[in-house]
């Protein structure tokens, strides 16, 4: 029972609550009353708590590994807010124990505890038997139907349903799959990022009635994804619509229902058009042209990313001009980096005024023209503007560009974007895709500071159709101010340029020269020594030659001298007796101040402790991301046993630790399982 002051101080007498209010010491029995009357109340919350301390659900947190040690729960890494929390883990303890060994109980323990998505196989199912009369299994015969073509474009991938020859190596070390005590766990690590209602980049006409366009806003091939459909709880097997996976032309065609309009959409003059004037298409190149132009359907080619419109299109009996589609899409990434459609208000500058909205087709020009002082201008939309801007913050001021959240514009510079800032002023890009031309703090920028946050400076300037860069060598950042401080945060950017006197800090960004043996980051000239540079858990790929490191921790610096390169160091500090460079990657032949736990540790390992990538072409799914040859030095060489690099947060070594310590815990016995990335 609950009692409060009130409550206690009339169960007392009347005759002593009267004198209490007469007497010399007025109110003194009903303070010592408030008194008594606190401390019940810690103690009802004390007993209180006690009760919910009984319970996973309510505990305190300090209470979850006490309850967990009852029941057996073994602990994991402690990883980021994405993944289950050790109290879920402890409740769901139970249950995943009586549904042990069961292949949904092992999906849904893989994404748990991985934070991924995830499928579990049972291979015995896939092997090829000797066919008993009494109990025909015709899915399991020891040939495939060539004219199957659905079946054969999932032969290797975590959906094969063509039966296997048994095989005998273990599948723990990944070396065998097809027997019959396997199960293997498949797991996505590339996610799907969604861009809505984004204007399709038209591909330059060879005639007036040319309607070639693409999905990227970049320009360029890219592959386009499915929305996944995470289940909250897993009822059935995941099948390909519950996983990010790149859509095939097959799977579209098969299945057009399917992806259109969940996946991927196409609206024009205001409206989407029907799966009924919508068509599967292969579009690769064909001479100067495509293999296909579109007549009476919009024609789709999901792997390049390529959409095809006649002029016009009959739509409901009604006649449709084609013209300036916008068109709905997801694409494949491995982080939150470079912006997107994911969650950025953490870093908005909150206590900066006014704020001024716009949405195009208004112009970001205009809404920087608002500005007299600080105050931000906030982009809403994914919609693509083709300007030449300036931005300039006099003294004390701060102003911020940024898009708004959930949306990713797309800035095509008609040249330089010109950052000036005076002294004490701050300027911030957020959430920009910028391509066309480089970003240039000029020399009269004065003691200020640049923050480029979540933001992508397309290496190479722009993209040719291919995806390679359409100039490899030019810079996407250029400072030739001596006093200005520039950050870069969860950024993708080109080469950068730097004053030998001003700062730059990179955390968790990729800077990429588009080759390692193109200068990544130097003095405007592209080969003195750039200012103080300062690297936090990020990718460098090309030559890096800087006055001061400062620090470079958990960092992968991927650079080499090309023939008779004119560079004597693929990575140079001028002052050697300043900085450290720690847990990270630095290429041999490098000069640098003192190292800690560096890799290639010794002689011995110089060519076999190289940086894996699975790709290094921007655009592409897998871009920056450390392949499975990548030597275990690298994939497990930061301070914290993670990854070096611009994924370090992602934490990819110690989830799939934790994953093998809940897969030894909850196979049954005499099952092993193998654990392989579907991305």
């Amino acid at each position: 029972m609950s009692f409060d002051s009130q409550q206690l101080f009339e169960l007392l007498p009347t005759i002593y609550r009267l004198r209490d209010e007469e007497g010399l010491v007025h109110g003194s029995l009903r303070a010592l009353v408030d008194v008594i009357a606190g401390e019940v109340a810690i103690l009802e919350e004390d007993l209180e708590q006690l009760y919910d301390d009984q319970f996973i659900e309510t505990c305190a947190e300090w209470v979850a590994p006490y309850i967990g040690d009852l029941i057996g729960y073994r602990t994991l890494y402690g990883l980021t807010d994405k993944i289950g929390s050790p109290r879920a883990e402890v409740a769901n303890t139970i249950a995943y124990r009586r549904r042990k060994g069961t292949a949904s109980m092992l999906e849904q323990l893989a994404r748990d505890v991985t934070g991924w998505d995830a499928r579990a196989v049972e291979f015995f199912q896939l092997l090829a038997v000797t066919q008993y009369m009494n109990h025909v299994r015709p899915r399991n015969i020891a040939w495939v139907n060539m004219r199957a073509s659905s079946l054969l474009a999932t032969i290797g991938t975590p959906f094969d349903t063509a039966a296997h020859t048994a095989e005998v190596r273990r599948i723990a070390r990944r070396r065998g799959r097809f027997n019959i005590p396997d199960v293997g766990v498949y797991l996505w690590r590339i996610r799907d990022y969604p861009l809505a209602n984004s204007p399709a980049v038209k591909v330059v006409p060879s005639d007036a009635g040319d309607g070639r366009y693409l999905f990227s806003p970049t320009g360029h091939n890219a592959p386009l994804f499915n929305r996944a459909i995470a289940e909250d709880t897993i009822t059935h097997i995941a099948e390909p619509a519950n996983v990010p996976m790149p859509i095939t032309r097959r799977d579209l065609w098969d299945r057009l229902e399917t992806f259109y309009p969940s996946s991927i959409t196409v609206s024009v003059g205001g409206r989407a058009l029907p799966a009924a004037v919508v068509s599967a298409c292969d579009l690769s190149d064909a001479g100067t042209g495509w293999a296909y132009a579109a007549s009476d359907k919009a024609l789709i080619d999901p792997v390049l990313g390529r959409l095809s419109l006649p002029p016009t299109l009959v739509v409901n009996g009604q006649v449709v001009q084609t013209a300036k589609p916008l068109v709905t899409f997801s694409y494949g990434f491995s982080d939150d980096i470079g912006g997107g459609a994911y969650n950025r208000l953490a870093t908005f500058s909150d206590d900066i005024t006014p704020v001024f909205s716009l949405t195009a087709p208004a112009t970001i020009a205009s809404g920087l023209s608002s500005l007299t002082g600080s105050g931000v201008v906030e982009v809403h939309g994914n919609g693509r503007f083709a300007e030449t801007l300036a931005i300039t913050a006099p003294q004390g001021a701060r102003i911020e560009l940024r898009g708004a959240e959930g949306s990713r514009p797309t800035v095509v510079l008609g040249g330089e974007l010109k950052i000036d800032v005076a002294t004490d002023a701050e300027v911030t890009l957020n959430g920009l895709l910028l391509t066309g031309a480089a970003v240039r703090i000029p020399a009269s920028a004065g003691r200020g500071r640049v923050r480029l946050r979540h933001c992508t400076l397309v290496p190479g300037i722009a993209l040719n159709l291919d995806g390679t860069p359409s100039q490899p060598a030019s810079p996407s950042l250029i400072i030739d101010s001596d006093q200005v401080t520039v950050e870069i945060d969860h950024c993708i950017v080109g080469g950068i340029r730097a004053d030998q006197d001003a700062i730059v800090h990179i955390v968790s960004s990729i800077v990429d020269a588009t080759d390692a043996t193109q200068v990544a980051y130097a003095a405007p000239n592209s080969s003195g020594p750039g200012g103080e540079l300062q690297i936090e858990a990020s990718t460098i790929i090309g030559k890096v030659h800087a006055r001061i490191l400062r620090l470079v921790s958990n960092s992968i610096l991927a650079a080499r001298l090309a023939d008779s390169d004119t560079w004597a160091h693929p990575v140079q500090a001028e002052r050697r007796q300043d900085g450290c460079v720690r847990f990270s990657f630095v290429p041999p032949g490098s000069v640098t101040p003192r190292r800690h736990r560096c890799q290639p540790a010794t002689s011995a390992n110089l060519v076999r402790v190289q940086p894996q990538f699975t790709t290094e072409r921007y655009g592409q799914p897998a871009y920056c991301q450390l392949s499975g040859r990548c030597p275990i030095e690298i994939r497990t060489g930061a301070d914290d046993e993670s990854e070096m690099g611009v994924f370090h947060d992602v934490f990819a070594p110690q989830r799939q630790t934790n994953l093998e310590v809940r897969l030894e815990e909850y196979l049954r016995f005499g099952l092993e399982a193998g654990i392989f990335y579907a991305s």
